[in-house]
């Protein structure tokens, strides 16, 4: 199957795609994952394979993948690509070649506040060479969105830098299928300003969100701010058409208000889309949908699934493929306010509307926790959301600094006062069991700062108006360990932190109101003043029992080499010295094992058979001495 993935690019390089037609059919954006302000700040454990799989249950064979692309490199002049991106990025493509889905790079590089700029062309150019090259010989159902909905920049300048762009790629990878867009935000209104670009693979796309004012009531990223606005129905009807809000009042949307009527009707929907689908005739071109949607928090669930409806079922009538906006986020295909669990709180009204087929839902059980878990050990885990703030640098794949364990640990520079490092439970935690059992909060920290000290705190849930925010805290000094930049062991005691109040726009001081059975976040703390100073490294946090972590320092690491690496088949291992019995284990990047055994002096590790993607490798000697090295998998 390797050797299928390697050559089939090759083979369609001088292919075109056949007058209309698009390879995939439906899907959906997987928002919120690359979406990070820099490559270290990827939740990489935030969707899995299994998630892929999820998404291909329901009946889509593409997805789109938002990244923000030019914050993923190290910015003027050259941009050259983070490596961690491309490792993230090789088992993000093996999952959807092994599951046979398409997969669109969408370099989603974008502000709504701000215009395009006239010089996209230099950070574009000298990007998409760079994933071009990396992924030339990889599945055909891989393909390069050079940039998503770019405005305030005149067509024919952007019309000529995507051209260039195109140019750019073809240099490198002449197989792979490059979507295209027009200006105006990707309007299906400015398709038919595109000029006809002579590469014969290319899909063009456009984004539809008409009538505005439904499918963005409650958005608070638009000018003005639509957060006022809710209710609006879809189909218009005249009785159920709430009133204007007064701060909207003399602004387009007032306007739009007004014409409601006749923007709001299935007709109107089916005119806009027919703009598009006779550009698509006109030029013979494949056309596609890459983005549609209605966010929920203001819209009723019955009129957003008219809507759904009408526009999905007309786009598949006239062949025009679709990837709906979004997954989890406020667009998304989850029930609105849950934990967004596949086989819990899926809108199974919605995806039905949607032409998709949901899974049997199971009940919504919530009980304590009866057994300890883990935080971070090289990943932050999944269930856990990413919610960090604040300045300094934060890192949470460091390998410069000695991890304890594995091959990353999380590195924290010099924040402000009030910066945290966040952990988001994806569903409330009940810590009540626990705490009465003795667990506690254990972790690994490395400080280099004598006198710092950090708060590690709970913060409970929110439930309502009547409610705040409360935390737990405990204050983390050289009491517990000293700064000495070696690594150090802690463990407090959930029964150790004390109540200390609650910030809800203004602070509360405590009244007893903490609630151990229902825990929002943990975080990491600069509270009692900055630390611009300071560097601090943590490792292996988890909840567990005093006696869950061994308390010892790390064997010095072990020396060594691969090649080759790339491989495919056997990797060979070059050691500076032989000491002795040497125990090899190969782990994916979810620290998942793949491969282990002795290494004999003269022998390499088979690795054929493994699906495409980055891995691990880690060596220890007899006397526990050990080292780590990346190793990527064709």
């Amino acid at each position: 199957m390797r050797f299928f993935y390697l050559v089939l690019p090759c083979l369609m390089a001088f292919a075109s795609l056949s007058g209309q037609q698009v390879p995939f059919q439906r899907g959906v954006n997987l928002t919120g994952w690359f979406q990070a302000s820099n490559a270290r700040r990827i939740q990489f454990s935030l969707y899995s394979k299994t998630d892929f799989a999820q998404i291909k249950s329901l009946g889509c064979d593409v997805i789109r993948l938002p990244i923000n692309l030019h914050a993923m490199t190290d910015g003027a002049p050259h941009y050259r690509v983070d490596p961690l991106l491309f490792a993230f990025l090789d088992s993000v493509v093996a999952w959807a070649e092994e599951l046979e889905l398409h997969l669109i790079l969408d370099n989603h590089t974008f502000d709504p506040s701000t215009n395009t700029e006239a010089h996209i062309g230099v950070p574009l150019k000298a990007i998409w060479p760079q994933l071009a090259a990396h992924f030339n010989n990889r599945s055909n159902r891989l393909y390069y969105e050079i940039l998503n909905e770019p405005h305030g920049i005149a067509d024919a300048l952007w019309n000529q830098i995507q051209g260039e762009v195109i140019q750019a790629i073809r240099a490198v990878d002449t197989a792979h299928t490059i979507i295209v867009g027009p200006a105006n935000w990707n309007s299906y209104q400015s398709l038919t300003a595109m000029p006809a670009y002579s590469d014969p693979r290319l899909i063009y796309t456009f984004h539809f969100y008409d009538p505005f004012l439904f499918t963005h009531q409650g958005a608070s990223w638009t000018a003005p701010s639509l957060v006022p606005l809710g209710g609006i129905p879809f189909p218009y009807g005249a009785a159920s058409m709430p009133a204007l809000p007064a701060a909207l009042r003399g602004t387009w949307i007032e306007s739009g208000f007004q014409s409601y009527a006749r923007e709001g009707t299935a007709a109107r929907v089916r005119e806009q889309l027919d703009i598009a689908i006779q550009f698509r005739n006109q030029r013979n071109v494949p056309v596609f949908c890459g983005e549609f949607g209605v966010y929920q928090p203001n819209s009723t669930p019955l009129h957003r699934q008219a809507w759904y409806r009408i526009v999905r079922e007309y786009l598949e009538a006239n062949g025009i493929p679709w990837t709906s906006w979004d997954y989890h986020g406020g667009f998304g295909v989850f029930l609105p306010g849950t934990a967004g669990l596949f086989d819990r709180h899926l809108d199974v009204p919605l995806l039905e509307s949607m032409g998709l087929q949901a899974p049997p839902q199971l009940p919504d059980v919530f009980a304590p926790d009866s057994a300890g878990f883990f935080l971070y050990r090289d990943f932050i885990e999944s269930g856990l959301l990413e919610s960090s703030y604040g300045s300094g640098t934060l890192d949470y794949y460091d390998q410069t600094n000695s991890p304890l364990e594995g091959n990353y640990a999380i590195r924290w520079d010099g924040p402000g006062q009030y910066s945290s490092i966040g952990f988001a439970f994806r569903q409330t935690r009940d810590l009540s069991v626990l705490r009465a059992q003795g667990y506690g909060v254990g972790f690994w920290v490395k400080g280099n700062s004598p006198g710092a000290s950090f708060d590690i705190r709970f913060i409970d849930t929110k439930t309502g108006a009547n409610d705040l925010p409360w935390r737990m805290r405990f204050t983390v000094s050289e009491t517990q360990a000293p700064w000495d930049g070696r690594w150090r062991h802690i463990h407090v005691p959930l029964t150790a932190f004390q109540e200390h109040g609650a910030w809800d726009n203004g602070w509360f001081n405590p009244q007893g109101k903490f609630d151990w059975k229902s825990i929002a976040r943990f975080e990491i703390v600069a509270e009692h003043g900055g630390l611009e100073s300071a560097r601090f490294s943590f490792d292996q946090i988890q909840i567990s029992l005093p006696q869950a972590v061994a308390v010892r320092q790390p064997s010095p690491t072990l020396a060594f080499e691969v090649f080759p690496n790339p491989a495919s088949d056997r990797i060979n291992v070059r050691l500076s010295s032989r000491p002795g019995n040497l125990d090899f284990v190969l782990t994916d990047l979810s620290g998942k094992l793949v491969r282990q055994g002795m290494l004999e002096p003269s022998s390499d590790i088979p690795v054929q058979g493994l699906p495409s993607g980055t891995y691990f490798l880690r060596i220890t000697d007899e006397r526990g001495s050990w080292g780590s090295r990346k190793v990527v998998i064709w």
